[in-house]
């Protein structure tokens, strides 16, 4: 007949099973972790580029139209280019001027008229 299982029950395992028995549940407690540090690395390193993949994004689309700023050296080249259009049109205005000179000087020689 079988003792009821109590304070004073004895039991005997084989120092040798003991020991296995130890190794493989720290090994498998060791890999449970692992694979539960690297699952979690990947979800963090991917939402990292998402982020990453939307801000490009954003920056890609607002840049070109200015909504971001721009740099000095585009400020800068802005005003030298506003500053050349301005000397540009000044001597267009005066290309022009001297072409109608030198037309109502033709018509004046031409018709015998002189200033």
């Amino acid at each position: 007949m079988s003792e009821p299982i109590g304070e004073k029950t004895e039991m005997q395992i084989n120092l040798k099973w003991f020991i296995q028995i130890l190794v493989v549940t720290a090994l498998a407690v060791w890999g449970y972790f692992g694979i539960t540090e690297r699952i979690n690395f990947l979800e963090h390193e991917q939402e990292i580029a998402s982020i990453n993949a939307n801000l490009n994004s954003e920056f890609r689309v607002r840049w070109p139209r200015g909504e971001l700023g721009s740099l000095p050296d585009d400020a800068e080249q802005n005003m030298r280019l506003d500053m050349i259009e301005k000397i540009l049109d000044k001597l267009e205005g005066n290309v022009n001027t001297l072409k109608e000179d030198l037309y109502q000087t033709k018509y004046d020689m031409k018709n015998g008229h002189s200033k």
